[in-house]
């Protein structure tokens, strides 16, 4: 039997939504290099940091993936969200999960992340920002993101490293689980 279909690689690749109107719902996500789904741990506490309800929220998802985030947000009443991912298999993906979820409040891009910052005029009230591991994507992208925010906005940065706070940006809250470690951000 071919890798993906075999029943563990189908129990491997899903994530489930938390909250919301989509609760306990599975998301599935095909195998792509590099794409490492946030534990579901992670993904509550980030959410119990937001305070849940994210009622009138713009919302962007800048390196989708699977797209939990995204999909997590408009559950939980976002606005609207824009997700980008430049992997094609996973942003097929993501439009079948669209699809599926009659998710009609978000916008999908295949796009390169840089690409995307460069040539968007929107601002964000939240942006989750999980990007690959071991790339220096942080240390490109964190210096221009404040770009995107709305005057109150907050960024959710996930990474192999601890973030410090500095002239750019306050850390609100961080943890780590295993060895990611993940923050939530404020224009300092």
């Amino acid at each position: 039997m071919p890798k993906s279909l075999s029943s563990k690689s189908s129990k491997t690749n899903q994530v489930r939504i938390n909250a919301g109107v989509w609760r306990s719902r599975l998301l599935k996500f095909p195998d792509v290099e590099g794409l490492r789904p946030t534990p579901e741990r992670v993904r509550i506490t980030v959410f119990n940091w937001l305070g849940q309800d994210l009622t009138g929220k713009t919302c962007l998802d800048l390196f989708a993936g699977t797209g939990a985030f995204g999909f997590e947000a408009l559950s939980r009443n976002a606005k609207h969200v824009t997700m980008v991912e430049n992997s094609r298999v996973a942003y097929q993906s993501l439009i079948q999960n669209q699809s599926l979820l009659k998710a009609e409040n978000c916008q999908i891009l295949s796009q390169d992340a840089l690409q995307f910052i460069a040539h968007n005029t929107q601002k964000f009230d939240v942006i989750f920002c999980d990007p690959p591991y071991n790339k220096s994507w942080l240390d490109n992208i964190l210096p221009i993101l404040n770009q995107l925010l709305t005057e109150n906005g907050l960024v959710y940065a996930e990474a192999e490293f601890e973030i410090k706070s500095d002239e750019n940006w306050k850390v609100i809250k961080q943890n780590k689980a295993g060895n990611v470690y993940f923050h939530l951000l404020k224009c300092a």
